[in-house]
């Protein structure tokens, strides 16, 4: 199972919706854990330290900032970039799949957006 990093403008239904339909998935709000308004590589940085997969619909800067990291040879757990057609349901399902089913070597220095 993957643990997950919740970037703060993940829309918040997103992330209550997945903890009702799986409550033993492993998540993390930015906001939560002291990361509110906090640039990219500080994110990406702190989601390497604790081995979690970066949440976001950010695809034009967190995914620039994450591929400067694996450029760099810096640890990256990986990042799920939210396309924004996405419905709050579907994105829900989408979650639900890659941390129920995907393992740490699916995501490591990759940038993947969803829907797969």
């Amino acid at each position: 199972m993957l643990r997950l990093l919740m970037d703060e403008d993940v829309h918040g239904d997103i992330i209550n919706g997945l903890r009702l339909r799986q409550p033993t998935i492993d998540l993390m709000r930015a906001q939560d854990v002291g990361l509110r308004q906090t640039p990219d590589p500080i994110i990406l940085e702190w989601a390497a330290r604790e081995g979690r997969v970066v949440v976001s619909v950010d695809k034009k800067t967190l995914a620039a900032d994450a591929w400067d990291r694996v450029a760099r040879g810096l640890p990256m757990p990986g990042v799920a970039i939210l396309r924004i057609l996405l419905t709050i349901g579907h994105a829900i399902e989408q979650l639900e799949l890659i941390a129920l089913a995907g393992v740490p070597d699916d995501f490591r220095n990759q940038v993947v957006c969803l829907p797969i």
